[in-house]
């Protein structure tokens, strides 16, 4: 019988986990045996008790909890000293496999097979397991919630006899799924909303939504298969910063949500325009921990340029911890249901399966996921032209 193991994050930040007492009950209908390390569920105010009344372990050696697991359950990566205790396990988690490529290389070194929760395919049959969807659905809801604390005035249209207040202006770059959380959002909370996305094809889910669609005729624009929206050119780039500073210069909050999965997220507002705003204005970068779409955001944290405050805080979802701990374990629950053999209570690995094919990144000692063997060549291919 298998044995489903959860870990307390070793992020200091980090109060998400990926396991709630009603997964650990549907895991122990599945088959599998659970096992969690005390204080595992402190983040969001659930006891060992209420681990333990649903039916898992709970246990204080990490070190040993580690020896026991056949599969490790985690929201961010493992420790590095964690590591040779997983020896040959199975470790689900987000890894930023495009950026750590040391850590990648600590796994091979020490057999485990890794699935990386960013490379979940954005397909039909993964809607359920697709955890950076629902993560990013929450942080949309969490990134209007920080403007509004920091904004010296209210969102609404207020009229009283002491005058009439004006809705205040929200524009929001990117209509992906924390975009349209963040409109939908800021459209509840009665903010005039306007919004821009490279992608034309979402005009019409961000007009559903009662915002307003910024048009800028960049020419052609796409997105990948995956449903990203695809790097624009220097030349399409200049051409969205000159077109939507005006509508920013505008607005009483602007929040940034444009990231390329596996590359650096593009720059979309530039010095010049944030002077173009009015002092006491916010921007929200939501990229600001990943490189940024705002110049001067700084990852982890707020700053003031112009007297505009630049919100860059990072892992959104983490501010409303339950939710995310409930919709992530949920994720996971769904992947790993996927693939769990009843027949012998056991979790599979095949990565002749479009999930597994995208998702596993090392096994067996090795890098098996195609693109991150292709980076990994690329970067050896220049690496070798320098020294040339």
């Amino acid at each position: 019988m298998a044995k489903i193991v959860c870990l307390k994050e070793a992020a200091s930040r980090e109060r998400r986990c990926g396991l709630l007492p009603a997964n650990v009950k549907a895991y122990v209908l599945l088959g599998a045996d659970v096992i969690v390390e005390s204080g595992f569920g402190d983040g969001i105010f659930i006891s060992d008790k209420e681990y333990e009344d649903a039916g898992a372990t709970v246990l204080k050696d990490r070190a040993e909890i580690l020896v026991q697991a056949d599969v490790i359950l985690s929201v961010d990566k493992l420790p590095v000293e964690d590591i040779p205790h997983a020896k040959g396990k199975t470790i689900i988690s987000f890894l930023d496999p495009f950026n750590s490529h040391d850590y990648v290389d600590l796994l091979c070194q020490h057999q485990v097979t890794s699935f990386s929760m960013e490379m979940i395919p954005r397909s039909t049959r993964c809607q359920k397991m697709d955890a950076l969807s629902s993560q990013a659905s929450l942080a949309g809801y969490v990134m209007v919630t920080k403007a509004i604390a920091e904004l010296p005035s209210i969102l609404p249209m207020m009229m009283t006899a002491a005058g009439t207040i004006k809705p205040a202006r929200v524009f929001i770059i990117g209509a992906g799924v924390a975009g349209l959380q963040a409109i939908a959002t800021a459209k509840r909370l009665g903010a005039a909303v306007t919004a821009f996305d490279t992608r034309s094809v979402v005009a019409e889910q961000v007009r559903s939504l009662g915002a307003k669609f910024l048009d800028i005729d960049l020419g052609e624009t796409g997105q990948t298969a995956q449903g990203y929206a695809q790097a624009l050119s220097p030349e399409q780039m200049a051409k969205q910063q000159a077109a939507q500073a005006q509508c920013i210069a505008q607005s009483d909050i602007v929040i940034t949500t444009a990231q390329l999965f596996g590359r650096k997220p593009p720059v979309l507002i530039n010095h010049d325009t944030i002077k173009l705003m009015k002092a006491g204005s916010v921007i929200v970068d939501m990229a600001a921990e990943s490189g940024g779409n705002v110049a001067g955001s700084v990852a982890g944290d707020t700053t003031v340029i112009d007297g505009v405050k630049v919100i860059g805080t990072g892992n959104w979802s983490n501010e409303v911890a339950l939710n995310a701990s409930q919709m992530y374990a949920n994720n996971l629950f769904n992947l790993v249901s996927e693939f769990w053999q009843k027949d012998s209570n056991q979790f599979a690995i095949d990565l002749e399966d479009d999930i597994q094919k995208s998702a596993v990144i090392t096994h067996q000692g090795h890098i098996t996921n195609q693109a991150i063997s292709e980076l990994r060549a690329q970067q050896h291919d220049h690496a070798m032209e320098r020294a040339s």
